[in-house]
């Protein structure tokens, strides 16, 4: 398939510099393309993985990627979507998370056979002549332009320093060494760097008369509205030892409704038949479908036996989603040995039960109602039914006698079943 078509249905385009001619150049040649990854951490995190998946589409479909790896520009200090100025680390500390980052860059993409390249821009960079290059490249930049830029603008009112405002010359002539070197015809990123690849298109048109083209991908945020990154509190690495499988496995299963269906697009290889067909359940059984995105999210990062782990151990924490789904999927839970337990369930601590705990409390507890107003409402229709037993009192409460062996079932209408667990 042409990659840019699935990028877009997959939910990855947020601003490109020629649709038409972006699709035309992937259906006339093998495409190669570049995306630049930060080396100030000796890991990458989750707001990386939407840049990584995009290069992982495109070899899927025959095209080239290019991993370049900032060891120069890491030197300078990229200041795109940043309200402070970066530490600035030294050439050895960079160069060590480089190489980390290279292998994790080796779960998503295979560099085998030249089926993609992995490079360090610190190769043409860091020896250059300074005189020479403010000659034969600085003199195509206009200071006015690079102020408009909106990577500039977000700093200048918190100061932007004179080595972070060289960062936009520097990757514009990574773009024009790719393009020269390599063949690379197009650089993706962050919408944050669509100032920096546009500069890198109009100086590959100055000093070669070439044409090249960018794309930029949506930035992911946090419900605080705040850029996914490393330095976000609570942020998700991909490397094990930061983030665990499980822990990384949890942040895609708690996944807010509304995110689900994006996030398979972005994080998963799934079909989008597929993906449509999975967030097309309600609740309940939309939980079913966040399992299989925490688990196709973990398998493609951290592999599947511990995409299976982290799946088991959850369930037998916070119980399982509904395993009577009937959605085909790509097999992610039956891999991870899920669908089998009589019931789904869900779980709540004994001290609940001390507060006053209600039948309409206990339905929102096991998610078969989204708010106790919903609840009622179910009750008052005679829709509600706590171990088989119709209920008619929307105030009527239970204790720990009614968890039978420490379970409750219950049903709401004729289909949606829930065992409510005690801890």
């Amino acid at each position: 398939m042409n990659p840019y078509d699935v990028l877009k249905e997959r939910g990855f385009i947020f601003q490109v510099t020629d649709e038409q001619a972006i699709g035309k150049l992937f259906d006339k040649k093998r495409v190669t393309a570049y995306i630049g990854f930060d080396p100030t951490a000796d890991s990458l995190h989750a707001g990386s993985l939407v840049p990584i998946m995009s290069l992982a589409h495109l070899q899927r479909n025959g095209h080239r990627p290019i991993g370049l790896v900032g060891g120069g520009t890491g030197l300078v200090g990229d200041p795109s979507g940043r309200t402070e100025t970066r530490k600035l680390l030294s050439i050895d500390e960079l160069h060590r998370n480089g190489e980390a980052l290279k292998r994790q860059l080796s779960h998503f993409i295979s560099f085998d056979e030249g089926k993609a390249l992995l490079l360090n821009n610190a190769d043409w960079l860091v020896n250059l002549n300074y005189i020479e290059f403010l000659r034969d490249v600085g003199k195509h930049f206009s200071v006015n332009r690079m102020l408009s830029a909106e990577s500039v603008k977000q700093r200048l009112e918190q100061g932007l320093t004179f080595i972070e405002f060289n960062y936009m010359v520097l990757q514009a002539y990574d773009f024009y060494v790719l393009n020269r070197d390599y063949d690379c015809d197009l650089q993706m990123g962050g919408q944050d760097q669509w100032g920096n690849i546009v500069a890198g298109i109009d100086l590959t048109r100055r000093l070669s008369g070439k044409e090249i083209f960018g794309v930029t991908f949506p930035l992911i945020t946090n419900s605080a509205g705040e850029k996914f990154g490393k330095s976000v509190k609570g942020a998700v690495w991909l490397d094990a030892e930061k983030t665990s499988p499980y822990d990384y496995y949890q942040f895609f299963r708690n996944t807010m409704d509304s995110d689900v269906g994006r996030y398979l697009g972005l994080f998963t290889f799934l079909p989008m038949k597929e993906v449509h067909g999975l967030v097309s359940l309600k609740p309940p059984l939309l939980n079913r479908t966040k399992e299989i995105l925490a688990f196709e999210a973990t398998m493609i990062n951290h592999g599947e036996e511990e995409a299976q782990k982290a799946f088991r151990a959850s369930t037998e924490k916070f119980g399982e989603a509904d395993p009577g789904l009937t959605v085909e999927t790509s097999s992610s839970i039956a891999r991870a040995g899920g669908g089998t337990a009589e019931s789904p369930s869900a779980s709540i601590g004994r001290s609940k039960l001390d507060k006053g705990f209600t039948v309409v409390d206990a339905l929102l507890a096991a998610g078969l109602v989204s708010s106790k107003s919903e609840g009622r409402r179910l009750i008052q229709q005679g829709g509600a039914y706590v171990e088989g037993r119709r209920v008619s009192d929307e105030n009527e409460a239970l204790s720990e006698r009614d968890f039978k062996e420490g379970a409750l079932d219950l049903r709401a209408g004729k289909k949606r079943h829930m065992r409510l667990m005690l801890e």
